[in-house]
């Protein structure tokens, strides 16, 4: 008698302790239920914005698990809310990356942005804007670059500095290309700094030829030869209308020849100067990282104390 007590004693002893411990093996699977809908309520209100509190209803549901038989382990609905907890978790995981992703993906867009419309303010200002004047009206050519000063009228006379006197140039042989050849007429006079000549054959080339390589080349040859003559507010002209074509292989150094231009009229613009060369390292870095270009840059910001 006294051993049958001594063992009913021992069983409710193992059986008191046993109920604590399923207690706290359960507390994991809990608060893992519990981190996981705090973090989906966070995400869903990340990703819909302003949407209903409550979870959304998934396209694919999971097949719905035949109920246990009567008299199955107590340990089972432990068992599939672990599955379920780790498939939660798997997908949280996925969602947060591409909530991360589309962040990244935004902030690019939002760069490129950024540069598209500091390009365009410098376009605008180039050419429609116009700075006060304490009279109110406008002097012509004091508000450069804001105002692209206008091409002069046909038969009107222009101010150019004296051209040096120079043999007449040779002519290079021919290419078979019609367009080069065109450019090489203009290339071959602004060698022998026969700078008017030399502008007049460039502009009929970019003319005859305005989809052609080398029509990127003329214009921009054309603003060096007006800087070259002293004629600074047409070369900015002429460099400028050079940059609207932004994939001309000689489009970024027309923002360059642009800046120099700037620097060299009267009253120089220093501060434009700068934006130019700023707009040009925006669209082109890699003509600023290396290459001829890169030295001319970082004297001409030298030069027009750029910050």
């Amino acid at each position: 008698m006294k051993f049958r007590m001594k063992k009913a004693m021992i069983a409710l002893l193992l059986v008191s302790a046993a109920a604590p411990l399923a207690a706290q093996q359960s507390m994991p699977v809990e608060k893992r239920v519990d981190k996981l809908e705090k973090e989906m309520k966070a995400v869903q209100r990340k990703v819909f914005p302003g949407g209903a509190q409550t979870y959304f209803e998934p396209e694919i549901k999971p097949q719905t698990a035949a109920p246990a038989p009567a008299g199955s382990p107590a340990d089972a609905p432990v068992i599939d809310l672990t599955r379920r907890v780790d498939a939660l978790e798997k997908a949280l995981a996925a969602l947060t990356g591409q909530v991360e992703q589309n962040s990244y993906n935004l902030r690019k867009l939002e760069d490129q942005f950024a540069k598209m419309k500091g390009d365009a303010e410098f376009r605008l200002n180039t050419l429609e804007g116009k700075s006060p004047a304490a009279s109110g009206a406008a002097t012509p050519g004091a508000s450069l670059p804001y105002v692209v000063p206008p091409a002069p009228k046909p038969g009107a006379a222009t101010a150019t500095a004296p051209a040096a006197t120079a043999p007449a140039p040779a002519a290079t042989p021919p290419s078979g290309n019609p367009g080069k050849d065109a450019y090489m007429v203009g290339y071959d006079l602004w060698m022998a700094k026969k700078y008017p000549e030399a502008v007049a054959a460039l502009k009929a080339m970019y003319a005859k030829y305005p989809k052609d390589k080398y029509a990127s080349y003329a214009r921009n040859l054309a603003g060096r030869a007006y800087l070259d003559n002293g004629q600074y507010n047409e070369a900015i002209r002429e460099f400028f209308e050079n940059t609207k074509i932004e994939d001309g292989e000689r489009a970024p150094h027309s923002y360059v020849f642009m800046a120099e231009a700037l620097m060299k009229r009267k009253p120089p613009l220093f501060d434009k100067a700068c934006q130019a060369y700023e707009v040009m390292s925006a669209k082109y870095p890699d003509q600023v990282a290396s290459g001829p270009l890169a030295q001319m840059v970082a004297k001409g910001r030298a030069d027009a104390k750029c910050k």
